[in-house]
C-alpha cells in the first residue's frame, strides 16, 4: 500500500516556489500577515478551481473537512470563508498575474518544440477576447451596457500546445482593437487575428517590427488590385492578389502593399477573405492558419467549461482579477503536468480525475496514467460464474 504523500502535495512540487516568493515580495503581499499568507490563498483557490466549488463557504466546509491533510499540502492558516474573502478583496492581484506569467514561461518552454496543423518553422500566435457577463448591480465597475455589466479576457494564445502567453482583463466596453497597442511583437511571428482587430494604423506596425498578421477583410474594404498569381481553384482558393488601399484614411494609414486571398469554403459554403502583410508562403497555407485561430475559441469555452471564471467569490476588481489569473495557473499547471509525466489523457480529463482523487494517498504518476477498462475480462472470480459454457 501507498503511504506517501496526497495528491494534492504532489501537485503542487510542480509549482516554483521561489518565484512564487518573489511575486508575493514585489507586491508586499505577507506585510502584516500572520496566520493566512499569500500561498495559503492561492491553494485554496487553486482547491477550488481543480473541485469546482461553488461559494466561498463551499471552500470552507470542503477544507475543514480535509483539516488534518491542509498542512501537508501546504496550506498553514485556518481556513474561513471571511479571511478568504477579505484576502481575496484586498492582496494585489497582481501576484498572481505575475506568478501566471512565471508558469507560462515554464509551460512555452516545454511545448516549444511540438507542431499544429500547419508546418511552419517560425511562431504563430492567436489573438482574440471573449466576454464574461456580470450583473451590474453587484459589478458596477465593470461598465459595458446601460443596463449590463461585463468584462473581457483579451487573450494571445502560442498555437504550440494552446498555452496563453498575454492576458490583458478590461471591462466590457474597451474594444479589441485596443489591444494591438498593448503587444510586444516578436520579429518574425504570425499574429492570426479575426475581422475585430482590422486598424490599418496598427496593422502596418506588423511590418514595421518584421511580422506577419492574417486577418480577414471587411465586405465593404476599398482598394485597387496591383497583381495577380494563379491558383488551383480545385483546393478551394479563388484568387490571390497583391493590392494597395484605395480609401482616404486607410491609405495614409497602411501606406504598404497587402496580399489579398479569396478560399471559398465547402463545408460551410462561405466565401472568406484574407489579408496579410506575408507574401512568401503559399495561399493556402495562409488559409490553413487561420483555421488554427480556432484553437483559441476552443481554450475559452474550454476555461469557461472546467474551470470558475463564469461566477465570482467576490465582487470587486481585485477579487474578480485574482480569481480569473489563479484559474489560468491552474490551466497552465495542468498543461506543465500533462507534459511532465507525458501523458496521453487530454487536459479536460486530468482535471478531472484530479478533482476527485485530490485527497487520496496516490502517486499521481499511477491516478493519471491508469486506464482500467470496466469492459475488461476478468480471469479470476471470486464466485463460480452463472452461466459457464
Amino acid at each position: 500500500m501507498y503511504t506517501g504523500r496526497i495528491v494534492f502535495s504532489q501537485l503542487i512540487e510542480f509549482l516554483p516556489k521561489r518565484e512564487f516568493d518573489t511575486c508575493v515580495r514585489r507586491y508586499a503581499g505577507n506585510y502584516r500577515v500572520r496566520t493566512f499568507s499569500c500561498l495559503d490563498q492561492y491553494l485554496c483557490m487553486a482547491f477550488a478551481q481543480i473541485t469546482y466549488r461553488q461559494s466561498l463557504r463551499d471552500i470552507e466546509t470542503c477544507l475543514r473537512a480535509m483539516q488534518s491533510k491542509l498542512y501537508h499540502c501546504g496550506i498553514r492558516g485556518k481556513v474561513s470563508r471571511n479571511t478568504l474573502a477579505k484576502a481575496n478583496e484586498n492582496r494585489d492581484w497582481r501576484i498572481y498575474a505575475d506568478f501566471a506569467q512565471v508558469l507560462i514561461g515554464i509551460a512555452r518552454k516545454l511545448y516549444a518544440q511540438d507542431d499544429f496543423a500547419v508546418q511552419l518553422a517560425q511562431a504563430a500566435y492567436a489573438l482574440d477576447s471573449t466576454t464574461i457577463d456580470l450583473c451590474l448591480s453587484l459589478f458596477p465597475w465593470a461598465k459595458f451596457r446601460k443596463h449590463k455589466a461585463a468584462i473581457k479576457m483579451h487573450t494571445l494564445m502560442d498555437l504550440r500546445g494552446s498555452i496563453p502567453c498575454f492576458i490583458r482583463i478590461t471591462d466590457g466596453k474597451v474594444h479589441d482593437v485596443n489591444i494591438l497597442d498593448e503587444l510586444v511583437l516578436e520579429p518574425g511571428s504570425f499574429y492570426i487575428m479575426d475581422r475585430g482587430y482590422i486598424d490599418f494604423a496598427g496593422l502596418y506596425t506588423f511590418g514595421q517590427n518584421l511580422c506577419f498578421f492574417v486577418t480577414r477583410a471587411k465586405c465593404n474594404l476599398d482598394y485597387r488590385r496591383l497583381y495577380y498569381r494563379k491558383v488551383d481553384k480545385t483546393t478551394g482558393l479563388r484568387c490571390d492578389q497583391t493590392i494597395v488601399l484605395k480609401g482616404y484614411e486607410t491609405s495614409k494609414d497602411y501606406p504598404a502593399v497587402l496580399r489579398r486571398i479569396s478560399y471559398f469554403d465547402s463545408e460551410t459554403d462561405k466565401r472568406l477573405v484574407f489579408l496579410t502583410n506575408n507574401f512568401t508562403l503559399a495561399a493556402l497555407t495562409i488559409v490553413q492558419l487561420y483555421k488554427c485561430r480556432w484553437r483559441i475559441e476552443i481554450f475559452f469555452k474550454w476555461i469557461k467549461q472546467y474551470l470558475r471564471i463564469k461566477t465570482f467569490f467576490g465582487t470587486t476588481e481585485n477579487a474578480v482579477k485574482t480569481q480569473i489569473w489563479i484559474a489560468i495557473s491552474v490551466y497552465v499547471l495542468v498543461a506543465i503536468i500533462k507534459k511532465e509525466l507525458d501523458l496521453d489523457s487530454s487536459l479536460s480529463e486530468i482535471l478531472q480525475i484530479l478533482s476527485i482523487v485530490l485527497f487520496e494517498k496516490v502517486p499521481i504518476t499511477t491516478v493519471l496514467t491508469k486506464n482500467v477498462s470496466q469492459n475488461e475480462n476478468l480471469e479470476f472470480h471470486n464466485q463460480l460464474l452463472l452461466f459457464n459454457l
